[in-house]
């Protein structure tokens, strides 16, 4: 049961291993591919669903996670699948994946959303547990009944899974360049399904076996059906989007979001993941850049960090500086503007005296000249994304840029009467930041605070402000002395200080970014009202509180060792949840370090894929040659484990585990420079190390293969699925990356009890 001889010699052309490959090889490595693709495909639709909220995000992956790992472990062990159910169920992803993309586009319609607000929050999870459960189900049981094709011919479950994993790191890499080509999303959905559907195809018959006529004939049809969407896939995702944007004009997938323009009788709207961005028509810009400009004496050298096709050139401009650099870090938001707003909205970017780059700020602002003035338009920290742009770090970075006297000034979202105490919290930690860094702030109140800061005294006196203003002849719509007055002299501009100085909030950093997490907590507190009352200030400033785990998980530990079954399972589950608790920690790194670029994240995932699929091979070579089998991908079945080819391995492992992240540890207080050749070594090592375990768990003391194929890919699958969940909730964003690499130290040297 094996490919014909022609297809043999094309395996080999590319590199496949010399044993000998089967078509379940093959099934193993679409599988992985379609998962990582179809993953990226379905969570960026989510994204966009409910309005790029990144808690939203993170239950998503752990919802995949949860329904793959039932989909791994459902039916009994010992089932063994024909092969045409197997193709089967690629047909099924086939069709699946384009209907999921139209069910998230159109949940707000189907659940009777109002446009521009947020489903109830039983909707949304209800939402997004209906549109990953059947994806989820089928893709671990695809892997589950591929593997026990796989086993039967006497192979390993650590090599099905180490084939799985390269086929992870092939469908990271397409998912990449499409997004870097700027293929649409629905697109590479399409691309994703017929690939699925074409890997049906291919024979895996018993000889004398003739194939059903039926099957073939169902097969094509379906093919044929997904091709001609993909060749009308543009006129389709453009109606599928016009369901939220009924006066649609243009969108784009960048690999920061979607961006979507609508317009009408001359007024434009832009909305970055269904989010409004701005509008033509609005003078937020005013009130943001003239209280910042007139603080300074003669705002000659001016940087704008993102925003600044909202109307911030515009009226930066208006205070005559000699030289404007405008940094906008997602370059298909401005190409896309550019093309369809009106051109005396645009005409400003043409001035001589302004310079459009496209780069990250924070990599843009580290070798120029200072400034008199930053004015940082980015969005609100309510991301790891956006969150790297109000850190102590960044603030620094900021303060040496800039020229004695000079003026940081960006906006914070907020309320203009009532601060809930999530709220409290979040300014806080932002404003505690912000004075460790310039000798004085002023927080200017309203809907959206505006935040002065310099290493000057910052002028209170409205008399002097509106002097200012009048004498720079000012034309604008909203900002005028009266105004200046009011918001300099009314309670608020003086309670505000005072609120923040009572709270207990710790500083957002980039090794502790809390802020973010305090934005989710903002959001989640619209749908549960009584978490405004909660104080978690206690939460965040205890040190001894992420280290009362230990003694239950010790004894969760022994408990463990009870059977080997137990033991078996429990260490693939902790090594799916010490692999994301890193993985999520070193991809944090990178964006607080070097930007987010999507490409290069997805670089990341993918040499994690590299190290998944060699650490299981490594591993299992290793094994198996230590316990004396002679073929060294064949094991054979009565080998027995001596506990000292146990304990060396296993503890090998577990502490290769326990040094990463105690290097990790030392790299964040070092402070030394994070590119991505390093951060993808790390993540390399980190998957390999996850895999070798799990390929040590699968070999100890088993028998048949086909046995553990369910419980040990649905333990890893939930241990990952809990790991992603506390480490971007709870353990990075409260304890900081320090602690939590510390807590992963302590947890690696506790696992060798499972040994």
């Amino acid at each position: 049961m094996r490919l014909e001889s022609e297809n043999l010699k094309l395996w080999r052309v590319l590199g496949i291993p010399s044993f000998k490959f089967q078509v379940s090889s093959f099934y193993l490595l679409t599988i992985g591919f379609i998962s990582i693709l179809g993953q990226v495909i379905i969570l960026r639709e989510l994204n966009v669903a409910f309005y790029g909220v990144e808690l939203i995000y993170i239950l998503a992956m752990g919802v995949w996670l949860f329904w793959t790992a039932i989909g791994a472990v459902i039916g009994r062990r010992t089932y063994s699948p024909s092969v045409m159910v197997v193709r089967f169920l690629f047909v099924i992803f086939g069709i699946l994946l384009p209907l999921e993309v139209v069910f998230i586009r159109s949940v707000r319609l189907l659940f009777g959303g109002i446009p521009g607000a947020y489903l109830p929050f039983g909707q949304q999870i209800t939402a997004i547990i209906l549109s990953l459960l059947p994806i989820g189900v089928l893709l671990g049981l695809l892997f589950q009944w591929a593997a026990k094709l796989y086993v039967e011919k006497d192979r390993t479950l650590a090599m099905a899974y180490a084939i799985e994993s390269a086929g992870g790191l092939a469908g990271g890499l397409t998912s990449t360049l499409l997004l870097l080509f700027g293929v649409q999303n629905f697109t590479i959905a399409m691309v994703c399904s017929l690939l699925a559907v074409l890997s049906s195809f291919i024979r895996y018959l018993p000889k004398g076996h003739t194939p059903i006529p039926i099957s073939s004939y169902v097969r094509t049809l379906v093919f044929l059906m997904l091709m001609l969407i993909f060749l009308s896939a543009s006129a389709i995702d453009h109606y599928m989007t016009q369901w939220n944007h009924p006066r649609l004009v243009d969108s784009y997938d960048s690999p920061y979001s979607r961006i979507t323009i609508e317009g009408e009788a001359g007024q434009f709207v832009v909305f970055e993941n269904g989010v409004l961005g701005f509008d033509t028509e609005n003078t937020a810009a005013e009130e943001f850049v003239h209280f910042a400009a007139i603080q300074h004496e003669e705002p000659a050298r001016v940087l704008i960090s993102g925003g600044g096709l909202e109307g911030i050139v515009r009226e930066i401009l208006k205070h005559k500086p000699r030289k404007v650099d405008y940094v906008e870090l997602n370059a298909a938001l401005f190409d896309l503007a550019r093309k369809h707003l009106p051109e005396n909205y645009l005409n400003v970017l043409n001035s001589k005296s302004v310079t459009v780059r496209h780069a990250d700020p924070r990599a843009f602002l580290e070798d120029r000249e200072p400034y008199d003035l930053i004015l940082m338009g980015m969005s609100e920290p309510s991301s790891g994304q956006s969150n790297r742009f109000y850190t102590r770090e960044y603030f620094k970075q900021c303060a040496d840029k800039l020229k004695p006297g000079g003026i940081l000034a960006f906006r914070l979202p907020s309320s203009e009467n009532i601060w809930t105490q999530f709220l409290t919290y979040r300014n806080a930690s932002i404003y505690l930041a912000l004075t460790s860094v310039f000798g004085d702030v002023l927080v200017l109140p309203g809907v959206t605070n505006i935040v002065l800061a310099s290493n000057a005294p910052l002028i209170r006196n409205p008399s002097e402000l509106t002097e200012r203003f009048n004498e720079r002849q000012i034309n604008t719509r909203l900002i005028t002395p009266a105004y200046i007055s009011y918001i300099l002299t009314n309670d608020r501009f003086f309670q505000i200080p005072r609120q923040i100085s009572s709270v207990k909030a710790p500083l957002n950093t980039d090794s502790r970014p809390v802020c973010y997490q305090y934005s989710g907590m903002i959001w989640l507190s619209k749908f549960i009202p009584d978490m405004r009352n909660w104080d978690i200030s206690s939460v965040t400033a205890s040190k001894d509180i992420p280290y009362l785990y230990i003694v239950p998980l010790m004894g969760l530990f022994l408990l463990a060792r009870r059977g080997p079954k137990l033991r078996r399972i429990t260490l693939a589950a902790l090594a799916g949840f010490m692999g994301m608790v890193v993985e999520t920690m070193l991809i944090l790194h990178y964006q607080i370090k070097s930007g987010v670029l999507f490409q290069n994240i997805g670089i990341l995932l993918m040499v994690f894929m590299a190290g998944l699929s060699a650490g299981s091979l490594a591993v299992m070579r290793l094994t198996l040659k230590m316990a004396g089998n002679q073929d060294p991908i064949q094991p054979d079945k009565n080998l027995v484990f001596s506990r000292t080819v146990r304990w060396g391995i296993g503890s090998s492992l577990f502490t290769g585990f326990g040094i990463l992240s105690l290097v990790f540890i030392v790299l964040l207080k070092s402070g030394y420079p994070s590119g991505l050749f390093l951060v993808s070594f790390f993540q390399f090592i980190a998957g390999f190390l996850v895999s070798g375990i799990f390929a040590f768990a699968s070999l100890s003391g088993v028998q048949d293969q086909k046995l553990v194929v369910s419980p040990l890919y649905a333990a890893d699958l939930l241990g990952g699925c809990i790991g992603s969940l506390l480490a971007s909730l709870l353990f990075i964003p409260f304890l900081g990356m320090e602690q939590t690499a510390a807590i992963m130290a302590v947890l690696a040297l506790a696992a060798l009890s499972l040994i």
